[in-house]
């Protein structure tokens, strides 16, 4: 029985951190322990998550901790609050298995997602990964400022921090995946986060890269010292009999091989240089054997979003029991 399937896609997406409190007191659990392990002093009690945009402003870490994240990861968060971009920002088609959005990183600020991380923060049980990006109207020659804010402002909360630059629904977002435009990024960010207690710098990218652009981008960004991907953002291509605008992201099943494909290119063209990196697969993951299929594959976490939405939120605890049952 998945109730939010009845109402239409936005309202569903508006009314979920309301209900989501009593579905987490009704069916919740202690955190499940199944492939746990420990990278740079953070431990995962499971390698299941949350991808960034389903909790944008951290109002449901107590409620996602319930329900069995190993981690969570909380926005995108910009550094001023700003709206969705404007029209229809999100649908979904059930046949197939497919989640559209547009909605261009809304976000409450990070005044507020810095209160709702402080106000959880005496009962932190899983790692926190910090999803961070501009606001829509900085542009890219000074976009670096915008990170550099969120950088310093959630150093208190924050055991990842997660550069998106990969997001389809931010004009010229995707352009900071170049090279030159990557190194004036990332390289200010490493540099700052290395003044004070180090913590790790992920990156986001696009499913949409080409494998030797793909490949390309991992290497420079490993060189210019990152801890890790988070593989991938929402695609823009769209398969046959696919009826939801060109502009947009698209997540669901039709992003699968785009995901797969990207970790396969990471694990790949790292070779050796791949340890001590965190690789996060996201994407097309839809059912217990997704999850452990990307874990073969190499990822060490792996998250979730459409998911929550075809298959709902007790999807944490089925995949823990399906593990479980099979070892």
């Amino acid at each position: 029985m998945r109730p939010w399937l009845l109402l239409p896609p936005q309202w569903a997406h508006d009314l979920s951190p309301l209900a989501l409190p009593l579905y987490s007191l009704i069916h919740g659990r202690k955190t499940p322990h199944w492939k746990s392990f420990t990278w740079r002093d953070l431990h995962f009690a499971n390698p299941l998550g949350i991808a960034g945009g389903v909790d944008k402003n951290a109002e449901n870490l107590k409620d996602w901790w319930a329900l069995g994240c190993g981690f969570v990861e909380v926005g995108t968060v910009t550094p001023l609050p700003q709206t969705p971009n404007p029209g229809k920002i999100m649908d979904r088609d059930m046949n197939l298995q497919a989640m559209w959005n547009k909605m261009g990183f809304p976000s409450e600020g990070a005044e507020e997602t810095f209160y709702n991380l402080a106000f959880y923060a005496p009962n932190y049980r899983t790692p926190i990964f910090v999803n961070i990006g501009k606001n829509r109207y900085t542009p890219n020659n000074q976009a670096v400022q915008d990170y550099l804010t969120l950088v310093d402002k959630f150093r208190p909360f924050a055991d990842a921090y997660v550069v998106n630059i990969s997001s389809p629904n931010t004009k010229g977002l995707r352009d900071l995946q170049n090279k030159d435009n990557l190194r004036d990024l990332i390289a200010p960010i490493v540099d700052r986060v290395s003044h004070f207690e180090p913590t790790p710098v992920l990156v986001k990218l696009s499913p949409d890269m080409g494998d030797e652009a793909l490949a390309e981008t991992v290497l420079h960004c490993q060189e210019l010292g990152v801890d890790g991907f988070v593989l991938t953002n929402t695609t823009l291509s769209r398969p046959p009999g696919c009826h939801f605008p060109s502009e947009g992201g698209l997540s669901g099943a039709p992003l699968k091989e785009l995901s797969q494909r990207a970790l396969k290119v990471a694990v790949e063209s790292l070779g050796k240089k791949r340890e001590g990196l965190l690789l996060v697969s996201v994407g097309g993951i839809l059912t217990p054997e997704d999850v452990f299929e990307r874990l073969q594959m190499g990822a060490d976490l792996v998250q979730i979003y459409s998911a929550l939405v075809f298959h709902g939120p007790s999807f944490f605890h089925d995949v823990a029991r399906r593990y479980n049952d099979g070892r």
